[in-house]
């Protein structure tokens, strides 16, 4: 069994972006990684390329398709073949390449707000219109929730050569409702705009809870997405840079690979080593118990939140170690980030990059030990206290 309470100290030998971006009295609960080891599967993967020692090229080939597809009947019942995965060097390239493929000046990106901020940097990074669909946020008590606002949808998606999906969405902790999916769908299929849906938090699933592959709709669903997944988040390994687009379509994977070559963009060896291992299904019984441990940590940080902090308001994320939490009824002025930052020496992540609807907001990464999750909140406490 697995104790989570116990991490290492990721200041020790190595420049960990978390832990040595700010300085060393500030503790750092922003960045989406896990403060947790690799599972052991994966570490004895890497460990046997290592102690190899010839650490040449290495061609993906079809046994990392058969492995992805194969998780991917396992979790999902979804039966993709083989030839439909394709690797990326992350979600991030991934989804940066789908927009190069398939949107044009005149056809952008359609992202829903407030969401992850690199979905932002797409019209940056490739010269498109991005087009928000801000979310319907909803206020009981001290709880938040976000719904679509399906008129707005259609409006703002008809427009646009991609809609970029976030599911489980980051930072909301959403996971869509098959009936919500398959209004999306109906809605982009009829407007003829493929989806793109970034499903790399799919397996960090809390309260037992259960995911639906936007391609998992239907037939003709699938022929109009590319999925984008990775082992990184789910079994923290992001700095490997491994991750897969699944598509179906052969028309449009063809137009997809041909924009990933023009881009040179490779696979490491590592990255392929520790996704098989992940993959594999070796790593399940560490993932449930992860999965436990994350959901205690989130009642956790709800339970202080609602006791603690009078006025904070947060969601209650479905998926995903990430908190999203709302100070715009506190005495804070300004930026929440900033005052936290400042005042209670805690990194989070400032809620504007994820839209301008994340003003007033922060990120929290609860994917640490209980004791850190604990030592962050009460710090937050005492600078609120203090106002």
């Amino acid at each position: 069994m697995t104790n989570f309470n116990i991490i290492p100290d990721r200041r020790k030998n190595f420049n960990r972006t978390k832990w040595t971006w700010y300085k060393k009295d500030i503790l750092p609960m922003w960045v989406a990684d896990m403060d947790f080891p690799a599972p052991k599967p994966i570490l004895d993967a890497l460990h046997k390329a290592v102690d190899h020692g010839v650490l040449g090229y290495e061609i993906p080939g079809t046994v990392i398709q058969e492995t992805v597809a194969a998780r991917m009947d396992r979790l999902y019942s979804w039966k993709v073949k083989p030839e439909s995965v394709l690797t990326v060097t992350g979600i991030v390239s991934g989804f940066t390449v789908a927009a190069r493929a398939f949107c044009s000046p005149k056809k952008g990106v359609a992202i829903q707000t407030p969401v992850y901020n690199e979905f932002h940097q797409v019209k940056n990074n490739v010269g498109i219109p991005q087009l928000d669909i801000p979310f319907v946020k909803n206020v009981e008590g001290n709880l938040i929730s976000y719904e679509i606002d399906w008129d707005l949808f259609e409006k703002r998606v008809k427009k646009a050569g991609i809609f970029l999906l976030c599911n489980p969405h980051n930072p909301l902790g959403i996971i869509f409702s098959r009936k919500e999916l398959t209004r999306m769908a109906e809605i982009c299929i009829r407007n003829k705009v493929l989806i793109v849906s970034d499903e790399i938090h799919s397996e960090l699933l809390l309260d037992g809870n259960t995911f639906i592959p936007m391609a998992k709709i239907s037939s003709e669903v699938a022929q109009n997405t590319i999925t984008l997944v990775a082992p990184s988040k789910t079994f923290n390994v992001p700095g490997l840079f491994c991750g897969f687009a699944i598509i179906p379509n052969k028309e449009l994977r063809e137009r997809y690979e041909a924009e990933r070559s023009h881009l040179s963009l490779h696979v490491a060896s590592m990255g392929l080593h520790a996704a098989r291992a992940a993959f594999s299904g070796k790593c399940d019984p560490w993932l449930a118990e992860l999965q436990e441990y994350l959901t205690a940590n989130r009642n956790f940080m709800l339970e202080y939140v609602t006791r603690y902090m009078p006025g904070v308001r947060t969601t209650v994320p479905a998926a995903t170690y990430l908190g999203w939490l709302d100070f715009t009824q506190t005495d804070i002025e300004g930026s929440p980030y900033e005052f936290f930052k400042d005042k209670a020496r805690v990194a989070l992540s400032e809620g504007k990059i994820f839209g301008n609807e994340g003003a007033g907001h922060v990120r929290l990464n609860f994917g640490t030990s209980r004791k850190t999750l604990e030592q962050g909140l009460e710090r937050m406490r005492k600078a609120l206290s203090a106002l």
